[in-house]
């Protein structure tokens, strides 16, 4: 392995678009659910719950945490409703598999989702026995990334040392908080709506594609 992260134990991956490739849109699946939950809890047109559900995301950095604020909705009825969505543009990802599964250390997905979604994802990816825990939104007392309260939690739940950890996300805004408790980053940069967001100096490495990435930092063992 590359020996610039020989000292890494706990791999901390993110889930949708980071996982996965942006371009599956599966994301989009879920805005249209979020979107019908809103006009159905505000009784609005869809232009205004775009608004609202946009407005939240942007202001709390998820629909979610917004709506429990302003209108405290039932976090799990929301989750439950939102991920209701087929998983078929999602396909099994061999070389990831395998790349994920030579990485020395423990492994962990750290998502703003929920964890039923999130294993029916890795199972539909093939990462279902890749990863020794799940981090999600409940766990996170439904303060969503990057809020530092959910990596300090996550680190306490598995008593990770950040200085031996390395976070993957999409979202560039979400490594800082973990940069700030000194894991490496890694800014998975493949084109998620507002990914390039608050970009700086507190990302390591900027990739596109985790699987390939990882191939190459595990090349030399080969």
């Amino acid at each position: 392995m590359d020996p610039c992260l020989d000292h890494i134990r706990d791999w901390v991956f993110d889930l949708d678009n980071c996982l996965y490739p942006a371009s599956t849109g599966l994301f989009s699946l879920i805005d249209e659910r979020m979107g019908s939950y809103i006009q159905r809890l505000l009784g609005c047109d869809p232009v205004e719950a775009r608004r609202v559900q946009k407005s939240h995301f942007h202001e709390h950095g998820t629909t979610l945490a917004g709506l429990m604020k302003d209108h405290s909705i039932d976090p799990h009825h929301f989750l439950d409703d939102v991920h209701a969505i087929p998983l078929d543009r999602v396909t099994r990802n061999d070389r990831l598999v395998v790349a994920i599964g030579r990485l020395p250390g423990r492994k962990f997905v750290f998502t703003n989702g929920d964890a039923c979604y999130a294993r029916r994802v890795l199972e539909a990816i093939g990462l279902h026995e890749s990863f020794d825990d799940l981090h999600d939104i409940h766990s996170c007392s439904y303060r969503p990334k990057p809020q530092l309260h959910g990596y300090e939690l996550l680190c306490e739940r598995f008593g990770i040392d950040p200085h031996r950890a390395i976070l993957f996300d999409d979202m560039a805004a979400n490594l800082a908080p973990a940069k700030s408790l000194g894991m490496t980053t890694v800014w998975v940069d493949n084109g998620s709506e507002r990914g390039n967001h608050g970009v700086g100096d507190f990302i390591d490495h900027r990739i596109e594609t985790v699987g390939d990435w990882l191939e190459q930092i595990l090349a030399e063992e080969q």
